[in-house]
């Protein structure tokens, strides 16, 4: 059995990467600062113009439902076809790319869903869905993304 005659070295932690990056990350923010600093005195005054709000962002689509019965609701609310058509203009008014989603009840006569398009027609909808939900043939499950 050999024996051991020599000391093992102690380990040691080598910091150099560390530090190269600490430098970097001081000679970043220098820059940066520098930069800033610069901006500030550019001796530039810009226009003025008045405040007409906040650019938002695309408003989600407006949701209207028809039941079996023929009640209609815009996003939860009942409505008539006239209401539907006002609401919808005045919406379509405020964001000219608004979106129309319908869902109607399966069972349900078309008419009702066909008056409701007309309805969005009338208001200027161009952007307009319908909500369907896929079936299964033979035991194959369509993927969830296709569902609209």
């Amino acid at each position: 059995m050999p024996l051991k005659t020599h000391m093992d070295e102690q380990p040691t932690l080598n910091l150099t990467p560390m530090i190269d990056i600490v430098f970097l990350l001081i000679i970043f923010f220098m820059v940066g600062t520098k930069f800033t600093e610069l901006e500030r005195k550019i001796g530039l005054e810009v226009p003025q113009v008045t405040d007409h709000g906040t650019l938002t962002a695309a408003p989600e689509k407006r949701i209207v439902n028809v039941y079996r019965d023929g009640t209609i609701t815009l996003d939860r609310e009942p409505v008539t076809l006239d209401q539907l058509t006002q609401r919808l203009a005045a919406a379509r008014a405020e964001y000219a790319e608004l979106g129309v989603l319908i869902r109607g009840d399966g069972e349900g006569p078309y008419q009702n869903v066909a008056n409701v398009f007309n309805a969005c027609k009338h208001a200027g909808i161009n952007q307009l869905a319908i909500s369907v939900r896929p079936v299964t043939v033979a035991g194959i499950q369509p993927p969830p993304a296709s569902r609209r």
